[in-house]
This record gives C-alpha cells, sequence and structure tokens, in this order.
C-alpha cells in the first residue's frame, strides 16, 4: 500500500512539473522563433507590444503570473540540516510576474536611458555573454569611474535572498533602484530617471501595458519590472544538473573526482557552497587579500554594525561560475585555480600580521595536492548553463546603443590595465 501511494503521488508530481515544464518550453521555442525572426524592429517606436509569454523554466498560471518550473522541484528540501545533495531541492524563489513586466524589464536593463548621461546600461555591468558579470575585478561606471567592487552575476537571482557583496539589499526591488541612483554607477536621481523615460514616446505605453492596474509611470513600476527580468534569469541544465537528475555519463571521471573532492570533509567547499544553488547564502570571513595598496574592505561590518564581519562578505554561487572572472569581490585572483590554491593554502595565511579577523570556522588547512586542486577546478567546469539566455534586443526603446562594440573595447582595455597593475603591485 505504501508503495502505491508512493507511486500515486511521484505521478502527481509528474503532473504537476514535468508537464507544465514541457509545455513552457514548448511555448517559449515558438515565441523566441518568432522574436528572432521579427528582430524586434520595432522596438524604437510607440507601437511596440510587450510578450505575452513567459521566459523558459515558467509557465503562465492564473492571474497572467509566470509561475517557475523545475525538476528539483521533485525533491525534498534540507531546510537548514546537512549540505545538500544530488536530489536536493532548491532554496525559496521569487515568481508571479507578468510575462509583460518581464518583458519590460529586459527592455529598461538593456536601455542606457536609465543612466544620468546616458552612457551605461545595467547590461554594461552585467553582460550576459560574460555570466551576466562584466569581466573586471571592479566594475567601471558613469564618467568612467571605477568601483570598489566587482559585479556579481545575475544567474538565479530568483532564488537569492540577500544583495550585494556586502548583503546590504534584502529584495530583487531594492538592488534593482539601488545603482540607478548610486553616483559611481549610473549616477541618476528619481526625478530625472522618471523625466528621462517619460520623454521617450513608447515607454508610457510600454509601463500601461505591464501595470495595467496602476496610474502613471513610477519607481515602483520600474523596480518591478527590474526584479522581474532579474527573476527570470534561470541556470538549472548545467552538466552537473543532468548528472545530478540521474544522467551518469554528463561528467566525466575527473569531473566526478572533483565533485568528490568538493563534498569532501577535507576540502570543505560544499559546506559554504551548498548544492543545487552552490552557497549558503550567508556572510563569511575568509580572509582574501586586497590587491596591493588598497586598505581592507570591511565588507559586511558596515551592513550589520558588527566588528566580528569585518571583511565579511556574502558566499556567492558558483553557478557558472567559469564565466565571472576574476574572482573574490575586488577581482583578486585571475583563475579559477589561483582560487583553489588559497584555501587550500591555510586558515588566515594571507592575513596580515597584527590584523584581526573573525575567520569562519569552515575554514581549514585542506593541503590539496596539485592534482585535487585540478578536479575541483575540472567540477566547477560543469556548473556552466547558458542555454536559456534571455534575447538581447537589437534596439531599446530611447534608440540608444545597448552593448555596443566600443564599450565593450573600453572594457576589455580597462580589464587589461587593471590586470596589469595588479599584477605589477603583487
Amino acid at each position: 500500500m505504501a508503495l502505491l501511494l508512493s507511486t500515486i503521488s511521484r505521478a502527481n508530481l509528474i503532473k504537476q512539473v514535468y508537464r507544465p515544464l514541457l509545455l513552457s518550453t514548448l511555448l517559449f521555442c515558438t515565441a523566441a522563433v518568432a522574436d528572432r525572426i521579427e528582430s524586434h524592429p520595432l522596438e524604437t517606436t510607440a507601437t511596440i507590444t510587450l510578450s505575452e509569454n513567459c521566459p523558459p523554466s515558467f509557465m503562465l498560471g492564473d492571474n497572467n503570473q509566470c509561475l517557475l518550473r523545475n525538476l528539483y522541484q521533485l525533491y525534498n528540501s534540507l531546510g537548514d540540516h546537512g549540505i545538500g545533495g544530488l536530489k536536493t531541492a532548491l532554496p525559496a524563489h521569487r515568481d508571479g510576474f507578468s510575462p509583460q513586466q518581464i518583458d519590460l524589464g529586459r527592455l529598461l536593463f538593456f536601455d542606457p536611458a536609465l543612466s544620468a548621461d546616458q552612457s551605461v546600461s545595467c547590461a554594461s555591468c552585467h553582460n550576459p555573454s560574460q555570466g551576466f558579470s562584466d569581466g573586471l575585478g571592479r566594475s567601471v561606471g558613469i564618467h568612467g569611474q571605477q568601483g570598489s567592487r566587482s559585479a556579481p552575476s545575475l544567474w538565479n537571482s530568483a532564488f537569492i535572498k540577500d544583495f550585494f557583496w556586502d548583503a546590504r539589499a534584502q529584495s530583487l526591488e531594492e538592488q534593482a533602484l539601488s545603482p540607478l541612483f548610486s553616483p559611481q554607477e549610473m549616477g541618476n536621481n528619481p526625478a530625472q530617471l522618471l523625466s528621462s523615460l517619460e520623454a521617450v514616446e513608447a515607454y508610457p505605453q510600454l509601463f500601461k501595458q505591464a501595470f495595467p492596474d496602476s496610474g502613471d509611470l513610477n519607481l515602483d513600476q520600474i523596480a518591478t519590472s527590474l526584479a522581474a527580468f532579474q527573476s527570470s534569469l534561470i541556470s538549472l541544465n548545467s552538466r552537473y544538473d543532468q548528472y545530478a537528475h540521474g544522467y551518469a555519463d554528463a561528467l566525466n571521471k575527473q569531473e566526478v573526482e572533483g565533485l568528490n573532492i568538493f563534498r569532501s570533509f577535507v576540502a570543505r567547499c560544499s559546506q559554504c557552497h551548498m548544492p543545487p544553488l552552490f552557497t549558503n547564502q550567508q556572510i563569511a570571513v575568509i580572509g582574501t587579500p586586497e590587491p596591493e595598496g588598497r586598505a581592507r574592505d570591511i565588507g559586511a561590518e558596515k551592513t550589520f554594525g558588527s566588528a566580528k564581519l569585518k571583511g565579511g562578505f556574502k558566499v556567492p554561487s558558483l553557478r557558472n561560475i567559469a564565466e565571472t572572472a576574476p574572482y573574490m569581490h575586488s577581482g583578486r585572483f585571475e583563475t579559477l585555480r589561483e582560487v583553489a590554491e588559497f584555501y587550500s593554502g591555510g586558515r588566515g595565511h594571507a592575513v596580515p600580521e597584527g590584523e584581526d579577523l573573525l575567520l569562519h570556522w569552515h575554514i581549514s588547512e585542506p593541503n590539496l595536492t596539485g592534482d585535487e586542486l585540478d578536479r575541483l577546478v575540472d567540477f566547477m567546469g560543469t556548473l556552466s548553463d547558458s542555454s536559456l539566455l534571455p534575447i538581447i534586443p537589437q534596439s531599446v526603446p530611447s534608440g540608444l546603443t545597448t552593448i555596443s562594440d566600443e564599450a565593450a573595447s573600453k572594457k576589455t582595455i580597462s580589464k587589461k590595465n587593471i590586470s596589469e597593475s595588479n599584477h605589477e603591485q603583487s
């Protein structure tokens, strides 16, 4: 009888998850083909119509809401127990935005009209082709100003509970607005932002499509739209995911060895980078060295007003980590091998003498061999998946350049200069 009930229960799960997931995928493919054929030729006019279809991994539910569907919903959650396994549920997530809100957020995300001088967009620091980061140790904002930290990847933001390296934002909406009004990032202010968008012929009507029951264009709508788009950036079809769902040949022998080292009590990687999201979403003080000549970034100490968190930062998700070099909050390490070597170096080995940091208790002295470090890097490479990249608009309602070749060239030059400077100083 218990076996029969288990079988019935699993059958119900399959009906609730697999079938809607398949239907959602088929609907997306149809919409995506149409979008790519049309190439959004009217996106600079007032006649543009926002998508009525949910992005991949989402199905359209009641009240015009896009609801996330993935195979991890078939598994049980560990809650606050254990370190996660192959068949473990993901953390709670954000969904329920409308297709129109997500699509409007997509256009806003790529539109430089959101910055004060219309020179940079959200995508300038969160480029889809670079893992939704920018390949820089310290991001570059308006007027070429260099920020204090690197740009975190936005993949799987729907599952993240706190945002920014120092966890100072507790919602996607709060995270979305902060860069817009930062003098070092997009340099705007609320009044100018609203004025700029209202001056674009298409935007008032687009906001009406996305928020039919609301009044005039406002900051809450902008925040909701950007949050909606970021929540749609789902990356859960890596080779690791295929392996976790039962396809044993998805990983080769070296990668499986790397997974075993990653989960071992010697390396302890998975105790902070818990599968399947590959982060425990906590703050950790690990003693990462700052680039030569830079003072210690106090990190989460400022957010929480706690000296115990000096030098503490959010544990980042490792998904798509191979696409987002350089690493750590300041881009201190150029390669994943350097990161692995740092952890293997032992507790506090890079903390300057006389500096008092309360290092995370998980940091030990694993003393991994060169082969073991290589296997860890091999495994982390299996966490990459950009199969569901959103469609990058060829043009945006403002008519401004999106991710231009000129901007990409400037980023490459800036990255080269910063890298050379770090090597000279280290």
